[in-house]
């Protein structure tokens, strides 16, 4: 059974992780001005414009590494820019602690017209780290698109190690 608090607090510590820097967010918008007048009419991507999944699993050396595609579901074109935010789900429907680490990957706008997909990477290992007892097994993910508020759920059947930790690349 889910913790309504325990979701409540996870989903506003991924949202708080989710949106990307003033800076970021200010080279955003100075490239939105400087855009052509077709391109500014662009709308950023709301969730219930986007589909998500993690695409194959590819596995190394007790890494694993893994798409997340969002695709524009929208009659609309639209962007997104930056880093999601990340809750895992176990099998009962708690929240599982999870550390999302952004890797060191300058963002850039990636337009979406409608049925284009953008990609992120995750990367989790599944190799115990220190002290750790077990992996934590996911069963489901919530994503948060960045600069939103709403989720999307998906299936995520993995064993995530060392805390939690999943590293996500920005949206290309």
């Amino acid at each position: 059974m889910r913790t309504p608090l325990v979701l409540t607090a996870a989903l506003l510590a991924a949202v708080a992780g989710s949106g990307v820097q003033a800076q970021a967010a200010t080279r955003a918008t100075t490239a939105s001005k400087s855009a052509t007048a077709g391109e500014s009419a662009v709308a950023r991507c709301r969730t219930t414009q986007l589909k998500a999944s993690v695409g194959r699993v590819d596995a190394g050396a007790g890494q694993r590494y893994a798409p997340l595609v969002f695709t524009n579901t929208s009659a609309k074109t639209c962007w997104v820019y930056g880093f999601v935010g990340l809750v895992m789900i176990d099998g009962r429907g708690d929240a599982l602690r999870t550390r999302t680490r952004r890797e060191s990957v300058t963002p850039h706008r990636v337009t979406l017209r409608p049925g284009g997909q953008g990609r992120a990477r995750l990367h989790w290992t599944v190799m115990k780290v220190g002290a750790e007892k077990a992996c934590q097994p996911a069963a489901r993910l919530m994503i948060i698109p960045p600069d939103e508020v709403a989720h999307l759920e998906i299936p995520f059947k993995a064993n995530v190690c060392d805390d939690g930790r999943v590293d996500v690349t920005p949206f290309r």
